[in-house]
């Protein structure tokens, strides 16, 4: 049995791309945009022994399994075409004889890259998780990789969060800004009030505020290398009124905000702890004080909360979502007053996809500063993501809510300005 053969005993009809292997056998449309190729044993060995995603990660990355016809640093057009892969579950006697056939010593997984968070992440007991020792090396993990690098994928903005595009031709830089505005403009910004950002990432939010609204912004983060790239870049701009701190939100400094915003980080503050999240951001603002969150969520608002085994392993240690009504629920349950939600997820799709188109025009320049096998993780990544949005697997939910006075008075215009 050759190992196409093996593939086409677990593929349910023809699949969508061509499938090639080291041993010289092919699977799948000759004229396919796409062929996967698998070049030795050791990926077959990845594939074998950790279905799913995870093997196929691991044997991408590894660059035992080529996607041939797509760039590494943008093969959505793979991906896409692999959503529509149809699998079907072998026989008892079937599995018997593809085991038979690859012999034990190839059922033996070789050691995972390097590029993979270790298994102890998913050893550490549920109570511990997202502790603040565990948070501050996931956050490592993923968000200090490089800051060469990100300005390189990013662009100017250094923004890694969903970019909203008032036109379908807008730039990236010009999606960014209206992002940071919309955040803005829901939290009704004015010159001289107080604004906390939490998880500040590079800073945009807090720079494009003092700049544009004239408030006093406060921003903090806990990755140590975004917090070193925000502050120069405020003293670099001149900036009075802006400060980026290193350290966890719980740790935030300050009360009685006038606003809050929090972009892109829920997705690593974990289901069970949006209690506590939101308690603390509630008890940090004014009477009147709005809180704007920025997340990715789930499609619905069931228990299931993983990210899937890629992602967790080699991007986001430790993330979770769920659905925004989760969210809602949560936010309601401290005493917020939740005002406005809104799904962004199409724009994510559109950030994601130039976010590629910059890593793959940088992709020497990024393969050196981080190596290519961390380069094709970001690759596989942002473009499986963008093919996630655009699918609805995955949202981008902006909930909008306010501390009520003890009245019950919520400060609130009747027509919010940026529905105008």
């Amino acid at each position: 049995m050759t190992i196409a053969d093996m593939v086409a005993s677990l593929t349910a009809e023809e699949p969508p791309l061509r499938f090639e292997a080291y041993d010289g056998s092919g699977f799948g449309p000759v004229d396919s945009s796409v062929t996967m190729r698998l070049v030795n044993e050791r990926g077959l060995r990845f594939l074998a022994t950790a279905p799913g995603d995870l093997g196929m990660a691991r044997a991408y990355v590894s660059g035992d399994l080529v996607l041939d016809g797509v760039h590494p640093g943008d093969p959505y057009e793979a991906l896409r075409l692999m959503g529509r892969w149809r699998g079907r579950r072998p026989t008892t006697s079937e599995i018997a004889l593809i085991v038979r056939e690859m012999g034990w010593r190839r059922l033996l997984p070789p050691e995972p890259p390097p590029q993979e968070a270790l298994p102890r992440w998913r050893r550490v007991a549920e109570g511990l998780r997202h502790s603040r020792v565990r948070d501050s090396e996931a956050i490592h993990h993923h968000y200090d990789v490089s800051n060469s690098f990100y300005e390189k994928v990013l662009g100017p903005s250094m923004a890694y969060t969903c970019a909203v595009f008032p036109t379908a031709d807008a730039t990236l830089e010009e999606a960014q800004a209206e992002k940071f505005d919309l955040v803005c403009r829901k939290l009704g910004l004015a010159p001289g009030m107080r604004l906390l950002d939490v998880g500040c990432g590079w800073g945009g939010m807090v720079r494009h505020a003092v700049k544009h609204y004239g408030v006093n912004a406060l921003g903090i983060t806990l990755s140590a290398e975004q917090a070193k790239w925000g502050q120069l870049a405020i003293q670099h701009e001149q900036l009075t009124g802006a400060e980026i701190v290193h350290g966890d939100y719980r740790d935030a400094p300050g009360r009685d905000f006038d606003a809050i915003s929090s972009i892109g980080l829920l997705e690593h503050v974990g289901v069970g702890k949006y209690g506590e999240y939101f308690g603390f951001l509630h008890s940090l603002l004014r009477e009147g004080g709005r809180l704007l969150n920025h997340s990715i969520t789930r499609p619905y608002n069931n228990t299931r909360v993983t990210t899937g085994a890629f992602i967790d392993r080699y991007v986001f240690p430790d993330g979770e979502l769920t659905g925004s009504g989760r969210i809602i629920s949560e936010a309601q349950n401290v005493g917020l007053e939740v005002r406005h939600e809104e799904n962004l997820r199409e724009h994510y799709a559109l950030t994601l996809k130039a976010w590629c188109a910059n890593l793959v025009e940088n992709w020497e320049a990024c393969v050196a500063d981080v190596g290519e096998p961390t380069a094709r993780v970001w690759g596989m990544y942002m473009a499986g993501s963008r093919y996630g949005f655009e699918s609805n697997e995955v949202q981008l939910h902006q909930v909008l809510a306010v501390k009520p006075a003890a009245s019950g008075e919520a400060f609130f215009p009747l027509r919010p300005t940026w529905l105008s």
